[in-house]
């Protein structure tokens, strides 16, 4: 079966990875019983991630004709006689509307329902939410036959793993049964076979002998629940009164030693901080003044790089120009980057796009170059505004769709991000969603 890829934005893409099968369809009967029997839409919806009933009930919302598909035979038919091209044409649309992320592109997306009953596209790649325009007739459809949720691999070996537990628990308990039957047999057996000597010289025996039954005679459970029977009192004697009475004063007068000793300790120690504090506000720390040198060397640095860009230059000639900038390489990526998206407030993955060649300038063929880009944009979005951490994601699937960041650094550096102590819980969230996409496309390329 000949495979296209899905949507028309990648058709020239020789390695794109998401693939579908192409459009087959037939025409069935004459007359006003003509139909259109699109073949092949079970392996399309299904590689689209989506029911074939929404698929088929969309070409018949769009070419205001009766649609139909059957659950049991997949049969898919739509009334009248319409064009292969024509039918491929709306697929592209539903792929547009349905399948793809409105941020990155990404076919890859889940459909949502919120409470309010509108519908969304959660992407795997980005994490980006996208709302779809609930105006279009499909989505009453949807609404009405929502999609099933899939258990994912992790639900999957979490209930393998319960299912084994509760296997093992049930035979270590059926063991633990068959001892215990057979340890009560062995006791009665024993008392029983006691019990026999015993009732012969009930027969004449002595008045203790009747006043206290035999040993034999008591139950199981009595011997297990000796302990149970045990009642504990308190000696409620004057002279144990009198004895509580003194250890308890005891005790009072020692803490009141104890803080009386304490007391002027404390008072050298509080004289002491507060001549440090003072001496504090009088002369600032070197640790201040070396942090505020870095600030002014950082933003003389982006200053540098505005005015060098401003000029035209190119991404060779912005290359050598970085190479004469005194300061570490980890300064100078980082005010590289701050200097090009300086002043951007939304569309932070459109321009990194737009100024790749200069990034890549940045980055260079030196170890750890790739590291110090991440480390940068962790930087920038830590300066910058909300809508940069809420962008990070789609930022780095431009830098990794631009071969300018690769798949190792980018783990590496999310797994020191959340390792350090300098941690932005926010910014890390919304990288996640990306990571865990690299990580199984992984998986899924070497299974392949």
């Amino acid at each position: 079966m000949a495979l296209q890829n899905i949507g028309a934005a990648n058709s020239d893409d020789a390695f794109y990875r998401y693939k579908m099968p192409r459009m087959i369809t037939k025409i069935e009967g004459r007359g006003n019983g003509i139909k259109t029997n699109v073949v092949n839409m079970v392996d399309i919806a299904k590689a689209l991630a989506r029911p074939a009933s929404y698929t088929t009930k969309f070409f018949g919302c769009e070419l205001g004709a009766q649609s139909k598909f059957d659950e049991k035979t997949g049969t898919s038919l739509v009334n009248g006689a319409h064009d292969t091209a024509k039918l491929a044409g709306l697929l592209e649309n539903f792929i547009k509307k349905f399948v793809q992320c409105y941020g990155c592109g990404n076919p890859e997306t889940e459909i949502i329902i919120t409470k309010k009953e509108m519908i969304q596209l959660k992407c795997a790649a980005c994490g980006f939410i996208s709302d779809v325009d609930m105006r279009d007739k499909l989505t009453t459809f949807i609404l009405k036959n929502p999609p099933e949720s899939k258990k994912g691999a992790k639900d999957k070996k979490a209930m393998r793993r319960a299912e084994k537990e509760r296997l093992k628990e049930g035979e270590v308990a059926d063991e633990e049964l068959k001892k215990l039957k057979k340890e009560t047999k062995k006791k009665v057996s024993s008392k029983e076979a006691n019990a026999k000597p015993s009732s012969k010289k009930k027969a004449s025996g002595s008045d203790e002998d009747h006043a206290s039954p035999p040993r034999s005679h008591v139950n199981v459970e009595e011997d297990d629940e000796e302990d149970d029977d045990v009642q504990w009192q308190t000696d409620t004697s004057m002279e144990a009164a009198h004895q509580r009475i003194q250890e308890q004063l005891s005790a009072v007068t020692a803490e009141m030693v104890m803080l009386s000793t304490n007391e002027p300790e404390k008072k050298p120690k509080a004289a002491t901080q507060a001549r440090q504090s003072s001496k504090a506000v009088s002369a600032p720390s070197e640790d201040d003044s070396k942090a505020e040198n870095g600030e002014r060397n950082s933003q003389t640095l982006v200053e540098e790089v505005k005015v060098h860009l401003k000029k035209g230059v190119t991404a060779s000639q912005f290359r050598s120009f970085l190479g004469s900038l005194s300061g570490s390489p980890q300064d100078i990526v980082t005010a590289v980057y701050e200097a090009l998206l300086d002043g951007v407030e939304k569309g932070f993955a459109k321009e990194v796009i737009k100024k790749k060649g200069f990034l890549l300038a940045a980055v260079g063929q030196q170890e750890g170059s790739q590291l110090r880009l991440l480390r940068a944009l962790e930087e920038f979005c830590g300066k910058s505004n909300a809508a940069a951490v809420k962008e990070v994601a789609l930022v780095l699937k431009a830098l990794y769709d631009a071969d300018v960041l690769e798949e190792e650094f980018i783990v590496q550096w999310f797994q020191e991000g959340l390792a350090g102590d300098k941690k932005d819980p926010k910014m890390w969230k919304n990288v996640k969603p990306f990571v865990d996409w690299l990580q199984s496309a992984e998986s899924e390329s070497e299974e392949e």
